[in-house]
C-alpha cells in the first residue's frame, strides 16, 4: 500500500532532482560546455507543450471522442512541419532585436508601441492563468488519488481540501521558489536559461517514459496486445473509442488551435524562440518533436479502452492513466505514472511563468516606471524583483482560480479556454510577419475585439458553471436577451463552444486588423518596422540610426545601471572582439555600437523601454513615452531630407537663376536706355528701376526659402555661417542692414546647442524686423572663458519685458530652448531705448571638440 508520506518523500525527491539537474545544466554552461549547444535538448524541450492536458485530459477525451483527441498533436505535428518558414522567420527577427517575449515581438513589429505591447500582456497573462490552474488541478486530484490507493474513486468524491492541506498549494510555493532560482538567474533575458532548458528536456522524457510504461502495462500486461483490447472494447459495445467525433467542424477548430498554441502559448514561446541557440535546431525539432507527440499518443486509445473497461463511469476519465494501474494493484507503476502527470505540469508552470514574468516586467511594469524615473537609477535590481515577485503572483492567480472555478471542468476544457486566448495574437503576429500594410491601430482594434468575444463567448460561460455567475447568463442571455446567448450569440447553434467562441472571435479579430489598417495610415516608424521583419529573410540587419550624437561614457552608464557592470563590461569586449576594433571609451559612439546597446537593453527592459532610454541620451528632447512612439524613423527623415534637396536643387537651377537672370537684364536694359539719352526721371527708366527692385525683392525670397529647404545646412555649415547665410536672404527680403560679428572657424558646438542657438536668433531677428522696425539689427557671437555669448541688437522700437504682448513674442519658447541645452537668455530692452537680446550658454554644455 502506499502511504501518504512515502508519495510526498518521492514526489519532493523527484523536484530535488529537477533541482539538481537545472543546477548542473548551468555549471555546464558557465563553463562553456552547454549542454543546450546541440538539437536534442531543444527539441526535447519543446515537449513542454505536453502538459498534464496531453498526460492526463488526451485519454478523457478519447474516452468520450473516440480519435477526437489527435488534434491536439496533429496540430504541433503540421506546424512544425511548416516552422522552416515561421518559426525560423520569428528566431532571426528575435535574435537580431534582442526580443525576449511574445509581447515584446508584436510591439517591436508595430513602431515599438508601449500600449500594444501592454495589451498583449494582459491578453496573455488572463488567458493563461486557467492553463495554470489546469496543472494545479492535475496535480492536487492524482495526489489525492493515490493517498486513497488501493481504492480508486472519482474525484468529485474527493471534495474541496482544506487550503493548509492543500498539496498544490505547497507544489506552487516549491515551484515558485525554483522558477524564481533558475528562471531568473539573469537580468538580461535574452541570456540563455541553460539549468531551467535542461530541466525540462529530463521532465520530457519521464513523463514520456511514464506514460508509455502505463501504455505497454495495460496493452500487453492487462491484454494480450492492440487487438485482443480493442477487440473486447468493441465486444463491450465502446464503438465510440473508434470514432472522429460527432462534429467535423470541432476538428478543424481544434487542429487550428493546436497548430498556434505550439508557437504562440507563452512557455512555447520562451522555449522555441528566446531559448533557441541556434536556428538550424529547428531542422532536428522538425521531426523529433513530432516522433515525440507520436510516441505518447500510441497508447491514449488503448488506455481509454481499458479504463472504459475496467472502471467505467464510476472514476473520471482525466484519471483513467493513474486509475488502471492502481486498480491492477501495481503500485510502483502507479507511483511512476504520478511522477510523470508531477513532471508534465511542473514543466509547464515553470515555463510559463517565466514568459509571464518577462512580459509583465517589460510591457507592463518598466514602461510606466520610465514615465517617472530617469534612465540614471539602478534599474538591475528593480527589475530582477519585478520578474521574482510576478512569478509569485502568477502561480497565486492560478492556484486561486483552481480552487475557485477549476473544480467542475474536466482538463482539457480548461486547457481550451487558454488555446483560444492565445490564438488571439495569430492576427497580428502572422499578418505582422508577411504583410507591410498592418498597422498598429488595426492591430489594437483587431486583439482587443477578438479578446472582448473570447472572454464573452467562452471566459465567462466557464465562470457561469462554476457558480460565479447565474445560469441564466448562458439559457437566457444578458438581460433576458436570447440573441445575446454567449453560446449561441446572435442565433447562430449547433456549434460546440470553442468552436463557436473561435467563430466570432477570429471574425472580429481578422476584419478588425484588415479593415483599420487598410483604412489608417502607418506611421513611419510602422512602416520602417515592417519592412525589417517582412524582409528579414531576405535583408541583412540594418542597424537603427540615431539623430542625436551618443557619449560612449553614458551609453556605458545607462547599461552599467541596468544590466549590471560585469555584464556590460563583457558586452562591450564582446561587440569590439566581433568586429576587430576598440572601442573609445570617450566621444560619440558610432551607430551601430548605440544599436548594439539597445539590443541589450532590450532584453532587460523590452524594445520599447529600451528606445526610450537611449532617446534619452541621444541627444534628443525627453519626451513622454506616447511622444517617443511618435518619432519619425530615421528611413523617412532621409527620404524627406532627399525630397527637400531635390526641391532646392530644382529651385535654385531654375527660377532662382531665372530672377538672377531677369535681375541683370532688367539693370542691363536700364543702362542702355541711360546710354541713348533716355530721361533717368521718365516713366520709362522708373519702370526698370521698379521691375530690378522686385526681381532682387523675389531672389531674395527665394535664396530664403532655399534655405528653409535645406534643414540639414545648419549641421553642414555650423552655426556661424548658418547665421551668416539666413541674415543675408532676410536682409535683401527686407530691405535693412544685418552685420554678422563671429569666428570664421566652426565653433565647437553638439548638433542640438546648435540646433537651439540657431534658431533663438531666427526668432530674435524675426521679432525685431516685425515689432521693432528695425533698421539695422548687429549680430554677435563671441566666445568668452567661460562659454559662448550669443546677442542681437536691433535700433529699432524697444519695449518692456515684464509687459510683453499676447504670445510674448516667442520669448518663452526662446527661454525653454536655452534651458533644454542648459544655457539662459536674457533681454536687454524699453520702450525708449533698442532691444538687446542675449543668450548665453556655459562651458559644461558646449559639446566635444570636432
Amino acid at each position: 500500500m502506499l502511504q501518504t508520506w512515502f508519495v510526498i518523500v518521492v514526489s519532493f525527491a523527484y523536484l530535488g532532482i529537477l533541482f539538481a539537474v537545472a543546477f548542473y545544466g548551468d555549471r555546464r554552461g558557465d563553463t562553456g560546455r552547454s549542454l543546450i549547444s546541440g538539437g536534442t535538448i531543444y527539441a526535447l524541450s519543446l515537449a513542454v507543450y505536453a502538459t498534464s492536458w496531453t498526460y492526463y485530459g488526451s485519454v478523457g477525451r478519447a474516452a468520450t471522442s473516440g480519435v477526437g483527441f489527435l488534434p491536439i498533436y496533429l496540430g504541433p505535428t503540421l506546424m512544425l512541419a511548416l516552422g522552416w518558414l515561421v518559426l525560423r522567420r520569428i528566431i532571426r527577427i528575435s535574435r537580431r532585436n534582442r526580443i525576449t517575449s511574445l509581447a515584446d515581438f508584436v510591439s517591436a513589429r508595430y513602431g515599438k508601441s508601449a500600449t500594444l505591447g501592454a495589451l498583449v500582456a494582459i491578453v496573455a497573462t488572463v488567458g493563461v492563468v486557467p492553463y495554470i490552474a489546469l496543472q494545479l488541478k492535475a496535480v492536487s486530484n492524482t495526489f489525492e488519488l493515490i493517498r486513497r490507493h488501493p481504492d480508486v474513486i472519482p474525484t468529485a468524491q474527493l471534495g474541496q481540501v482544506p487550503l493548509l492541506q492543500d498539496t498544490a498549494l505547497y507544489v506552487t510555493l516549491l515551484l515558485a521558489a525554483f522558477t524564481i532560482l533558475f528562471g531568473t538567474r539573469h537580468l538580461d533575458a535574452t541570456e540563455r536559461h541553460e539549468g531551467m532548458v535542461t530541466a525540462i528536456a529530463f521532465e520530457s522524457i519521464v513523463k514520456l517514459v511514464a506514460f508509455v510504461a502505463a501504455g505497454v502495462f495495460v496493452t500487453f500486461g492487462l491484454y494480450n496486445g492492440f487487438g485482443d483490447l480493442f477487440a473486447r472494447a468493441s465486444e463491450a459495445g465502446l464503438s465510440t473509442v473508434f470514432t472522429l467525433g460527432d462534429d467535423t467542424g470541432e476538428w478543424v477548430w481544434l487542429t487550428l488551435l493546436s497548430m498556434l498554441a505550439i508557437f504562440l502559448l507563452p512557455r512555447q514561446w520562451q522555449i522555441a524562440v528566446v531559448e533557441n541557440v541556434d536556428e538550424r535546431h529547428l531542422k532536428r525539432a522538425m521531426w523529433l518533436t513530432p516522433l515525440y507527440m507520436f510516441l505518447i499518443s500510441i497508447f491514449v486509445l488503448p488506455i481509454a479502452a481499458a479504463g472504459l473497461l475496467r472502471l467505467g463511469n464510476t472514476v473520471d476519465a482525466d484519471t483513467y492513466v493513474l486509475g488502471v494501474p492502481m486498480a491492477a494493484g501495481q503500485e510502483a507503476l502507479t507511483l511512476l505514472v504520478f511522477i510523470g502527470g508531477l513532471s508534465a505540469a511542473t514543466g509547464m508552470i515553470i515555463v510559463e511563468t517565466v514568459a509571464l514574468s518577462t512580459m509583465i516586467s517589460n510591457s507592463l511594469v518598466m514602461p510606466v516606471l520610465l514615465r517617472r524615473w530617469s534612465y540614471r537609477h539602478k534599474l538591475a535590481g528593480l527589475i530582477l524583483g519585478v520578474r521574482r515577485v510576478s512569478i509569485v503572483v502568477v502561480m497565486l492567480l492560478g492556484y486561486a482560480y483552481f480552487r475557485l472555478a477549476g473544480e467542475g471542468a474536466a482538463l482539457v476544457s480548461m486547457g481550451l479556454v487558454s488555446f483560444a486566448a492565445v490564438a488571439q495574437f495569430a492576427p497580428a503576429i502572422l499578418g505582422g510577419l508577411f504583410w507591410k500594410a498592418g498597422t498598429r491601430n488595426g492591430a489594437l482594434v483587431g486583439l482587443s475585439a477578438g479578446f472582448a468575444a473570447w472572454v464573452y463567448t467562452l471566459l465567462l460561460p466557464n465562470f457561469a458553471r462554476s457558480g460565479w455567475m447565474s445560469q441564466s447568463f448562458l439559457t437566457e442571455g444578458p438581460f433576458g436577451i436570447s440573441a445575446l446567448r454567449p453560446e449561441e450569440l446572435f442565433g447562430i447553434s449547433g456549434m460546440d463552444n470553442i468552436s463557436h467562441s473561435m467563430f466570432w472571435s477570429m471574425l472580429v479579430n481578422i476584419g478588425g486588423y484588415v479593415v483599420i489598417s487598410l483604412l489608417s495610415r502607418p506611421r513611419a516608424r510602422e512602416q520602417a518596422q515592417a519592412v525589417l521583419f517582412v524582409d528579414a529573410l531576405a535583408d541583412p540587419e540594418r542597424p537603427r540610426l540615431w539623430r542625436g550624437r551618443i557619449p560612449v561614457e553614458d551609453l556605458h552608464e545607462v547599461l552599467r545601471r541596468s544590466i549590471g557592470r560585469t555584464a556590460t563590461d563583457e558586452a562591450f569586449a564582446e561587440y569590439a572582439r566581433d568586429r576587430g576594433i576598440e572601442v573609445p571609451s570617450t566621444g560619440d559612439a558610432d551607430p551601430d555600437l548605440v544599436h548594439h546597446a539597445e539590443t541589450l537593453l532590450a532584453g532587460s527592459v523590452g524594445s520599447a523601454s529600451a528606445r526610450i532610454m537611449v532617446a534619452s541620451i541621444a541627444g534628443e528632447e525627453q519626451l513622454r513615452v506616447e511622444e517617443v512612439m511618435e518619432m519619425l524613423d530615421e528611413a523617412s527623415q532621409v527620404a524627406a531630407l532627399e525630397e527637400r534637396h531635390r526641391l532646392a536643387r530644382e529651385l535654385h537651377d531654375s527660377v532662382s537663376q531665372a530672377l538672377f537672370s531677369m535681375t541683370l537684364h532688367a539693370r542691363a536694359v536700364e543702362l542702355a536706355v541711360q546710354k541713348e539719352g533716355g530721361d533717368p526721371n521718365g516713366p520709362v527708366a522708373r519702370g526698370l528701376t521698379e521691375l530690378r527692385s522686385l526681381t532682387a525683392g523675389a531672389l531674395a525670397e527665394m535664396r530664403a526659402s532655399l534655405f528653409q529647404l535645406r534643414p540639414d545646412a545648419l549641421r553642414e555649415d555650423g552655426l556661424a555661417e548658418a547665421i551668416r547665410k539666413q541674415s543675408a536672404a532676410i536682409a535683401a527680403r527686407e530691405g535693412l542692414v544685418i552685420a554678422v560679428e563671429a569666428p570664421e572657424y566652426r565653433l565647437e558646438l553638439d548638433d542640438r546647442a546648435e540646433e537651439e542657438l540657431f534658431r533663438v536668433v531666427q526668432e530674435a531677428v524675426h521679432n525685431s524686423v516685425k515689432h521693432a522696425s528695425a533698421g539695422r539689427i548687429d549680430i554677435i557671437l563671441d566666445e568668452a572663458p567661460d562659454g559662448l555669448v550669443v546677442e542681437v541688437i536691433d535700433d529699432g522700437t524697444g519695449f518692456d519685458p515684464l509687459d510683453a504682448p499676447p504670445g510674448g513674442m516667442g520669448l518663452n519658447g526662446m527661454r525653454e530652448r536655452m534651458a533644454r541645452i542648459g544655457g539662459e537668455l536674457v533681454i536687454d530692452s524699453s520702450t525708449s531705448g533698442s532691444t538687446t537680446v542675449r543668450a548665453v550658454l556655459p562651458d559644461q554644455s558646449l559639446g566635444d571638440p570636432r
